[in-house]
């Protein structure tokens, strides 16, 4: 199976050269799940043009420091990407700013919470079960990087992780094929350090620390990406 990779960001300047692009992310996270994927990348936030969804075999949804309000003129056309996936039932997964733009396009509500940044390793309880997710683990800590956050799910969505922090965490989408998290299963612990440190001087020094002793918690994120390749693939 082929993923297209819709990369909407990059990777901070001063952490790209020793942990390269997001798209690097989800090979090496997918290749751990023992996926077997092959993998191509469509930057369309640097432009490039976006292909008919009902063409591809599977679709991921990158994180990005961009939020789903802002005036980008590659926002709209990836909104109907979405759409046009959705309704063709592509297999589609969104992480973090890819499961914001999704949750914002099939009708649910984006903004930046009160509640300030999510930094480091957050425990979220797996609030429904769908068939693939085996096991009889009771809450996923996979690690996170976020202001914004789905503050109304779409008519269409079912939440399935869910946090006192972030209550719409994980969202399942009823035709079947469509998944997006908040966190992100991707991010190496080491990544997940660097990321919290650079947060530093932006983010109030008691959240920083705060994260950065979460990440000594175990990672349940090749858990998730199992249950991820599982469910694209299926």
């Amino acid at each position: 199976m082929k993923l297209t990779i819709i990369q909407t960001g990059e990777v901070p300047e001063p952490l790209r050269p020793r942990f390269g692009p997001y798209p690097a992310m989800f090979h090496r996270m997918f290749d751990a799940a023992g996926s077997g994927f092959e993998f191509e990348t469509v930057p369309v936030h640097e432009g490039a043009p976006l292909p008919d969804p009902q063409s591809l075999e599977g679709i991921v949804i990158t994180g990005s420091a961009a939020g789903v309000y802002d005036d980008l003129p590659w926002l709209e056309p990836l909104r109907g990407f979405i759409r046009r996936a959705y309704a063709t039932r592509t297999p589609m997964l969104g992480v973090c700013f890819g499961h914001q733009v999704m949750a914002d396009a099939l009708g649910g509500e984006v903004r930046k919470s009160e509640k300030g940044w999510g930094l480091g390793r957050h425990s979220y309880r797996i609030t429904r079960r769908p068939d693939l997710l085996q096991g009889e683990a009771t809450e996923l800590a996979i690690a996170c990087s976020h202001q914004d956050q789905v503050v109304t799910r779409p008519p269409e969505a079912d939440v399935f992780l869910a946090s006192d922090f972030t209550p719409n965490a994980g969202l399942l989408y009823r035709n079947g094929t469509a998944i997006s998290l908040q966190p992100h299963p991707e991010f190496s612990d080491d990544y997940a350090l660097a990321l919290a440190e650079l947060r530093r001087g932006r983010v109030p020094g008691h959240v920083v620390d705060a994260a950065i002793e979460s990440l000594a918690r175990p990672s349940d994120s090749i858990e998730t990406a199992r249950y991820l390749a599982a469910f694209l693939g299926r």
